[in-house]
C-alpha cells in the first residue's frame, strides 16, 4: 500500500446552527498534554461573539416557549448521539486531559449520564422552585420558573467534556440558550460537541460554541447588553472581577467562579436555579353556589 497523507479534520465554530469560521480567519494550534500538535481551532473575535448572541437571542423565543417535556426529549437525544459518538469522545478527551483511554472512557459515560440527568430534570424542577403558596385572602398565589434569558458560559479550563456538560445542560435544561466559550487549551471536545447538536433535535441557536482567547471573547460578551446571565466557571479570579463589572451594566446575573473538586459528583440543582427567574401570579378563588363557599 502506498503512504499517504492523512486528511486532518478542520475545526468551526457552531453559531446559529451553522458551522462559520471566525469572522477573522484566524486559526490557533491546539495541542495535546505533551505538546503534540492536534488541530487548528478557530479563534473567535468580537464579531463571531455578537453573532453569537444575535442567534441565541432569536432562538430564546422557541426553545423557552417549548414545554418542559419536549426539552426533555431533545436533551435524551443529544445523548443518545453522544452514546453513538462515544470513541471519537474518548480520543479527543484523551488527548485534551492527557488521560489513559480508560481514564477517558470513564469521563466520556459521566458526561453521557450528566446530559441524561439534566434532561430528566427539564419537567421536574419547577415543582422543587415553583408551587402555591399560603395567603391569608380569598386568592390563588402562584409561583412559577421563568428561564432568564441568553446565558454566557465560560467552560471550565480543565475539564474538556465533563465539566463543560455540567455547566452548559442545566442553562439550556431550564429553557435558556448559550453561548458557550470553550476550554482555550482544550477546545476540541466543545467543538465536536457543537457538531452532535446540529445533528440532534436541539434548535439552531439554543447552544452557540466559540472557541478562542477566552478573555478576548468574554469581554463583549460581559458588556453586551442583549446578554442576560454568565457564568465565569472558566474564569481565574482577575479575569472574573473583571468581566463581574463588566457585566453590571446592564445588572446581569452572575454565577461567580467556584472550585470544583470532582466534576462527576452528583451536582444538585444549583445550576438550574441560577438562571432561573420566578414569576408569582395572585387570582382570586371566586364563589361556588349561594353558600358562599370557595377553593
Amino acid at each position: 500500500m502506498s503512504d499517504r497523507l492523512s486528511v486532518l479534520k478542520t475545526y468551526k465554530l457552531y453559531v446559529g446552527g451553522k458551522f462559520p469560521r471566525s469572522e477573522s480567519g484566524r486559526v490557533y494550534e491546539v495541542t495535546d498534554s505533551k505538546g503534540k500538535w492536534l488541530a487548528n481551532a478557530p479563534q473567535s473575535s468580537r464579531k463571531d461573539a455578537r453573532d453569537a448572541v444575535v442567534a441565541a437571542r432569536k432562538a430564546f423565543g422557541g426553545w423557552a416557549g417549548a414545554t418542559a417535556y419536549n426539552r426533555g426529549q431533545v436533551l435524551y437525544r443529544v445523548a443518545e448521539m453522544l452514546e453513538g459518538r462515544r470513541g471519537q469522545f474518548v480520543h479527543e478527551v484523551a488527548d485534551a486531559e492527557g488521560l489513559s483511554k480508560s481514564k477517558a472512557a470513564e469521563q466520556v459515560a459521566a458526561t453521557i449520564d450528566r446530559w441524561v440527568w439534566y434532561a430528566g430534570w427539564t419537567d421536574k424542577i419547577a415543582q422543587v422552585v415553583g408551587g402555591g403558596n399560603p395567603v391569608a385572602g380569598p386568592f390563588f398565589n402562584l409561583s412559577s420558573p421563568e428561564p432568564t434569558g441568553v446565558v454566557a458560559i465560560l467552560a471550565p479550563q480543565e475539564s474538556s467534556f465533563l465539566g463543560l456538560v455540567s455547566v452548559l445542560a442545566p442553562v439550556i435544561a431550564t429553557g435558556n440558550t448559550a453561548i458557550v466559550i470553550a476550554s482555550e487549551r482544550a477546545p476540541l471536545p466543545a467543538l465536536s460537541l457543537g457538531e452532535v447538536l446540529a445533528t440532534s433535535d436541539v434548535p439552531g441557536g439554543v447552544v452557540n460554541v466559540l472557541s478562542g482567547r477566552t478573555a478576548e471573547i468574554a469581554a463583549p460578551l460581559a458588556s453586551h447588553q442583549d446578554v442576560n446571565a454568565i457564568d465565569l466557571a472558566g474564569a481565574d479570579e482577575a479575569l472574573a472581577k473583571e468581566l463581574e463589572i463588566a457585566a453590571a451594566d446592564n445588572l446581569k446575573r452572575v454565577l461567580r467562579p467556584q472550585p470544583v473538586d470532582d466534576w462527576s459528583a452528583i451536582p444538585g440543582t444549583d445550576r438550574m436555579t441560577a438562571f432561573l427567574e420566578t414569576k408569582t401570579v395572585w387570582h382570586p378563588t371566586g364563589s361556588l353556589g349561594a353558600s358562599g363557599s370557595s377553593y
